[in-house]
């Protein structure tokens, strides 16, 4: 098994609180970036709303054989934390998943 670090743009359509935010966090945290190598020397936070914006990109660290296995566990852990935090899939699209580092 290989970790991967993987982001996963997206847009919240819905109304965004402190509430909503730490639950999409909490749901989030088992697969924070930030415990990975790669995480603590690139200082990867996990959550990103860009200022001014909807806009949101999640980075995940995930375990798996191979890059299409790892996007596709990413998307479903950002999907059910989402969904957890009250979002439906029509309040929050998400973009394409992209690996963005690789550790052994």
């Amino acid at each position: 098994m290989t970790t991967y670090v993987v982001t996963i743009p997206g847009t919240l359509l819905a109304e965004r609180t402190e509430a909503t935010i730490k639950t999409l966090e909490n749901a989030l945290r088992p697969a924070d970036p930030r415990g990975t190598q790669l995480g603590e020397a690139e200082h990867l936070e996990m959550l990103t709303f860009y200022s001014g914006s909807s806009a949101f990109s999640i980075r995940l660290e995930v375990e798996a054989d191979d890059t299409k296995a790892a996007e596709q566990q990413a998307r479903q852990t950002v999907s059910a934390a989402l969904r957890t935090a009250g979002y439906s899939q029509d309040q929050a699209p998400l973009g394409d998943a992209t690996i963005t580092g690789i550790t052994e």
